[in-house]
């Protein structure tokens, strides 16, 4: 009986959307209606996109990293009040969340650079970011070209140490 139910009701809906869409507006529909102004790119140049700073890598003052940028939380204005980092753990399992003051997370544009050898022991990897140019020789790491929707990693001066020992954050259920 449900299925019957669940049936009528979703025939119903598409016979009331064709209808909907049958409609053409008149041209007076179309003067009232007018869609705001689209804002210009050049509008939003130097702007980050929030979905691009979910995930970026956190490292301390010492170039380590120390974690992720799990989420944004935005007060209800839309102003972004705290970050999410992502501390310890192997692929997310084991890690733990703790917020941070977004005012007190610095952005850089420019990859992390090392000066170890690639190789040699103690040495760090090269960044992800980092690619090797063909035109510039084999080995020859050329540095990419920042892009202006999103920063390369953020930095927050703490170690993961004293990240795991803030308080955890969890998200209210409510």
């Amino acid at each position: 009986m449900l299925a019957k139910c669940i049936a009528a009701g979703l025939a119903g809906s598409a016979m009331l959307a064709t209808v909907a869409f049958a409609q053409t507006p008149t041209t007076t529909d179309r003067a009232n209606n007018m869609a705001p102004a689209a804002a210009s790119n050049s509008s939003f140049q130097g702007d980050w996109r929030t979905s691009k700073v979910v995930g970026l890598n956190v490292y301390n003052d010492n170039n380590e990293n120390v974690g992720s940028v799990n989420d944004l939380l935005t007060d209800k204005s839309g102003n972004i009040k705290a970050a999410v980092i992502s501390v310890g753990g192997v692929l997310g399992v084991g890690a733990r969340l703790v917020a941070v003051p977004f005012d007190k997370i610095k952005f850089a544009n420019e990859p992390i650079a090392y000066t170890g050898v690639a190789g040699a022991g103690g040495s760090k990897p090269m960044s992800s970011t980092t690619t090797t140019g063909a035109a510039t020789g084999a080995g020859t790491a050329t540095p990419p070209k920042p892009n202006p929707w999103y920063p390369d990693h953020a930095v927050y001066n703490a170690s993961k140490d004293e990240l795991k020992a803030m308080p955890e954050f969890k998200y209210s259920t409510q």
